[in-house]
Order: structure tokens, then C-alpha cells, then sequence
């Protein structure tokens, strides 16, 4: 990992022995509450020479610096440090079928600047790929910062990924990118840390950060072109054995028996609920509509099937969610994608159905609600996921021992 930015005094090499635990001293300060250097002894139980060796080298590396004194109790006041959340930037990417949001943050999270663009996903891996990081390289100069500067890149993509390698697994809507070095790719033209996850897993990742911090059991339900859910379930990020984990866009609803999915089943939910299937739906009964957006614009208007449509769809997915309340008992499931510009429509069909198939017990504290971060979700989620990485206890004392 490339060396953090950071005035700080000069201080002696300290030996690896010194430094092997200040990955977890540095854990302390991550909360952004200042302390001083015997509060930190007293919490950790350590010397005060060992805090004060580790907490030079992270004033060098530029994570934590001072931030004010604390009162004194005779003499002179001690002096407090805190994290430096502007030593370094991340690139967080939320990568869907057409569209793509990319967006520079600290290491807090705040957004510092940001970029969309259409794109199509079809046109492949390197296409894509090439455009994020054109995106990288404007808002880095945008923001006045260096590549050097760059912490890690987060990227999600609209369909499987196996998060340990950052390769798509058979992607229903990703045609050739099954399989592709994602990480390796874009290292070659940015030398940080590259990690990869599934479009809906940072969303669910970026709602919970920001807007429900201390939820431990949340589901995240993206519907948008495709539909799929983001599981947090004892406050950890569920991928699954193989990184399907939450693929409910595939789970049959009786409505749709007779309906062929484009992964080769009938009756998925996907294939009734979606966007671009809501609008096949309208346009078989005459009303003229192709994209998602063409039903929201319908809704918007008052157009009375597109409403009753919207309605229906919200059912739909609301048939699957029940059995993933009574199965895993979240006590809020967050809705976001593009058809949530319907509002009241979609979400009074899931609650709706929801509450009157769920068992009352696991429906007793539940929350149903609208995503707050909405399109931001995901590109919260990537910073996050990256943070949390180059940020854990492993991951700082490397850098420490690499300066």
C-alpha cells in the first residue's frame, strides 16, 4: 500500500515490535473523538512509552494528527489527537446496467465530488472500466489531490461477484465480463487496492454506515432493471458461500408461473417486478411504455394502470420478503433502486403484503422504509467497503511498516 500523506514530526525508527499493535490502537480513534495519550494508555492498559511509540508513527503516516489540548490539571495542558479522515481519498463506483456513479470521498465517507454518466453494460469490462478510471483522474484533479493520495478504489457491479477475487460469476446481464480481473484491470492504470462487490451489497453496506448505523439486522432491496437484496445479518455483510447470497430477483412468485425469466425459469420476480417488466406489462395492454422510466413518468402523470401496476409490483416483492422476514427476522428492510421515484405506490404493495404473510412475532418491530441515501447508496457503500479495509488493524500496521 502506497504511504499515507501527513505533516508530522520526524520520530526515531521504532522496531516492528513497537508497531505490531498500532493497527489497533489507531481502532480508538476512528470514532473522531479526540484523546489524549495517557487516556489511550488507560483504555488500552499499555505503557505509556509503547502508546507514545505507536502514536508517533501514526502522526507520520498522517491518520491521526492534534486536535487541541485537554484541560489541565496542573502544568501544562496535555494535548489531544484525533483522526485525520483527510489524509488520504478513496474511488467508489456504483456500476448499474446503464447508468454509473462515481464519486471521490475521505476516509470518513464524505463525498467530495462526484460524476455520472450513461453507460451500457453490455459493451464490456474494458469499456466500462476505462471510464471509471477517466472518472478517477478528473475528480482527483477536481478535488486538488494526488494519485498517490488514493487510499483504494470500491466498485460494485450489477450482478454476482466473487468478492475474494473481484471476478463476476455468470452474470445474467453482464455479457462479457464473466470471470474478468476487474481489480487486476484497473491497477493498471491506478496502483492502490481495488476491491469489487455486488451492486446491492455496497448499497446495503452505504445505507447502514450512514442512516442506520446501529441496526444489526437489515435488508437492503435494490428494484430497479434488475431486483436484488444486500443481507447484514449480526452486523456483518452475508455474500454467501459462492457471493449470491440475496439473489431474490430469482425467486419464484405464483402470479407468475407462466412468465419466462431471461435466466430460463418462469414466474421470477425479477420477470414481474423489474422495471423494463413492469413496462412490458403496460405496453402489452396498449399503454406505451418501455423503460422503467417510462412507468415512473406514467405514475407521475396519474395514469391510473401504470399506478395499479406499480402496486402490484410492490406486491410481488412483497410475496418474497415475507419469507425472508419470517426466515431471517431483520428489524428493517431498506427499498431503493429507480422505481422508488413511485414512492407510496410501490412501497404501500410490499408493506402490504409483508405484514399480512409474515408471522406477527418477526413483524412486531419491523420497519419498512424508503432508502434515505437513495442513488448515493452505492458509492457510499464502496467507500465504506474499502475503508473498512485499508483502515483494519492488518492493514495499518502494514503501512507503518512499510514508512
Amino acid at each position: 500500500m502506497p504511504r499515507l500523506t501527513g505533516a508530522g514530526p520526524a520520530v526515531p525508527a521504532a522496531s516492528g515490535a513497537s508497531l505490531s499493535r498500532a493497527g489497533e490502537l489507531f481502532q480508538l480513534l476512528r470514532d473522531g473523538h479526540a484523546r489524549t495519550r495517557a487516556e489511550m494508555a488507560e483504555i488500552t492498559g499499555l505503557a505509556r512509552s509503547t502508546v507514545a511509540s505507536r502514536i508517533d508513527a501514526l502522526t507520520v503516516s498522517g491518520l491521526i494528527g492534534p486536535a487541541g489540548e485537554a484541560v489541565s490539571s496542573g502544568g501544562r495542558p496535555p494535548s489531544r489527537l484525533a483522526f485525520q479522515p483527510t489524509a488520504r481519498v478513496v474511488l467508489a463506483a456504483d456500476i448499474g446496467a446503464t447508468h454509473m456513479l462515481v464519486a471521490l470521498t475521505d476516509l470518513s465517507g464524505r463525498v467530495l465530488c462526484e460524476a455520472r454518466a450513461a453507460i451500457d453494460i453490455s459493451a464490456g469490462p474494458r469499456a466500462v472500466l476505462d471510464l471509471v478510471v477517466q472518472d478517477c483522474q478528473k475528480l482527483l484533479a477536481q478535488a486538488g489531490r494526488h494519485e498517490r493520495e488514493l487510499a483504494g478504489v470500491g466498485i460494485g457491479l450489477p450482478g454476482p461477484v466473487e468478492h475474494s477475487t473481484g471476478r463476476p460469476a455468470n452474470p445474467p446481464i453482464m455479457p462479457g465480463w464473466d470471470g474478468f480481473d476487474v481489480p487486476g484491470y484497473v491497477q493498471r492504470s491506478l496502483a492502490t487496492e481495488v476491491l469489487v462487490d455486488n451492486d446491492v451489497n455496497i448499497m446495503a453496506l452505504g445505507e447502514r454506515a450512514i442512516y442506520w448505523p446501529h441496526a444489526q439486522d437489515l435488508l437492503f432491496v435494490k428494484v430497479a432493471t434488475g431486483i436484488g437484496a444486500g443481507l447484514i445479518s449480526g452486523g456483518l455483510l452475508q455474500r454467501g458461500s459462492d457471493g449470491t447470497a440475496g439473489d431474490i430477483g430469482h425467486v419464484r412468485v405464483p402470479r407468475g408461473s407462466d412468465v419466462l425469466c431471461r435466466c430460463g425459469n418462469y414466474g421470477c420476480l425479477e420477470a414481474l417486478a423489474s422495471g423494463p417488466a413492469v413496462a412490458a406489462a403496460l405496453a402489452a395492454d396498449g399503454i406505451p411504455a418501455v423503460t422503467g422510466e417510462d412507468v415512473l413518468e406514467l405514475a407521475h402523470r396519474g395514469n391510473l394502470p401504470a399506478i395499479a401496476a406499480m402496486r402490484q409490483a410492490g406486491r410481488d416483492v412483497g410475496d418474497v420478503l415475507a419469507g425472508c422476514v419470517n426466515l431471517l427476522n431483520p428489524s428493517i428492510i431498506v427499498i431503493g433502486g429507480g422505481l422508488l421515484t413511485a414512492g407510496d405506490y410501490f412501497m404501500a404493495g410490499v408493506r402490504e403484503i409483508v405484514y399480512q404473510r409474515s408471522l406477527p412475532l418477526a413483524t412486531a418491530r419491523l420497519r419498512i422504509v424508503q432508502s434515505m441515501a437513495a442513488d448515493r447508496a452505492g458509492v457510499l457503500g464502496a467507500s465504506r467497503m474499502v475503508i473498512d479495509h485499508v483502515l483494519a488493524p492488518a492493514s495499518v500496521d502494514a503501512l507503518l511498516a512499510g514508512q
